[in-house]
């Protein structure tokens, strides 16, 4: 049994009508809710007295707390978890939503990068909050690669790729590299590597380096391992993290120690820092996951939630997620339909495009 499920099956009816209004009062406003608010609208007759008396009960269960002296609650991080998880009640996205996040799908071009930053713009601007977008890594064929020695602690990998994509991609190799056994392992790749995507290639390098073990020297055996760390997201990761919408954080947030946690949050985002993590936080469903404060070490410092959906190609094949960053007092039942509609819709769009 779920922790959720066995706090709610400890509380009556009562206690559970108290909980969700004294959540949804504070996640509507912002503002500890009090016993006399809930009076005057409660489903059934009860005392101010009576409701504060199931108020501290939840309290004392650590589902709600008091930030002050006065008798309003809010729910804590427990408390929001359990909402999410046993109350919340998820619709579907309004219609005028739907339409600006499809106008941003209406444009032919393709440059599936561009056409992505624009969904986090109209996604940040639907949920004022910030939106992250993670962009697909590059899976044409590859045509070449070189490896290029730029000092003793840094090296460059240039791929190039069937269809004309180049990307260069910095990376640390082992310790006693020399020009010499970079063409080596660059030559080594090349026998193997054309006409195959880098999904393809991981594979057959790890079977290759096992069966091929004695024909290359060691330290062209250790950059071989340490060029395919820099492929498949262990290291500098393909994948391209967008952020928009920073200034909605930073304009809902008054006190100077959230704003610094905020920046420090956007600091790290635009380091691209902890991508791969950011995927792989949605790797365990196909469905929308909420990471609310300290639950998702990402953004733990930020104290926000973070509302993320994975979007999949055909072959139904995780390759990317959209997401949403706000304060813990989101209005969860609104992003998480707009969050996971978003997400199928750009699982459909590249889907398309791959097809044409």
């Amino acid at each position: 049994m779920t922790d959720t499920q066995k706090l709610l099956d400890e509380m009556n009816d009562r206690s559970r009508e108290v909980f969700r209004r004294v959540v949804e009062g504070y996640l509507d406003s912002g503002d500890p809710v009090g016993s006399r608010t809930l009076t005057r609208d409660f489903s059934e007759k009860v005392s101010a007295a009576t409701i504060r008396n199931v108020m501290q009960d939840l309290e004392f269960m650590g589902l709600l707390d008091s930030p002050h002296v006065s008798a309003g609650r809010i729910p804590t991080q427990r408390g929001l978890r359990m909402f999410v998880d046993g109350l919340l009640e998820v619709g579907v996205p309004d219609e005028s939503d739907r339409e600006k996040i499809d106008a941003t799908l209406g444009s032919n071009e393709r440059d599936v990068g561009g056409l992505l930053d624009r969904v986090g713009s109209a996604l940040s601007g639907v949920t004022q909050g910030a939106s992250l977008v993670l962009t697909p890594k590059h899976e044409a064929a590859i045509k070449h690669l070189d490896f290029v020695p730029l000092g003793p602690q840094q090296a460059l990998v240039v791929l190039v790729f069937a269809d004309g994509h180049v990307e260069n991609r910095l990376f640390q190799p082992p310790p006693g590299q020399t020009p010499s056994s970079m063409r080596e392992a660059a030559n080594f790749l090349n026998a193997m590597i054309e006409g195959r995507t880098l999904s393809e290639v991981k594979t057959i390098m790890q079977r290759e380096i096992a069966d091929r073990r004695q024909e290359i020297d060691s330290l062209a055996h250790a950059l071989v391992e340490s060029g395919l760390a820099s492929w498949t997201g262990e290291g500098d990761t393909p994948e391209r993290l967008i952020v928009r919408g920073r200034a909605n954080l930073l304009d809902n947030s008054s006190e100077a120690e959230d704003l610094d946690r905020i920046r420090s949050l956007f600091d790290d985002l635009e380091r691209k820092r902890d991508i791969a993590e950011f995927l792989d936080l949605t790797q365990d469903g196909d469905g929308v996951r909420i990471f609310i404060g300290s639950e998702n070490k990402l953004f733990s410092l930020s104290g926000s939630s973070l509302v993320v959906s994975p979007y999949m190609n055909a072959d139904r094949k995780i390759i990317g997620a959209v997401g949403v960053i706000g304060p813990t007092r989101l209005n969860y039942g609104r992003i998480v339909p707009i969050v996971d509609y978003t997400a199928q819709l750009v699982g459909r769009m590249l889907t398309d495009r791959n097809e044409r």
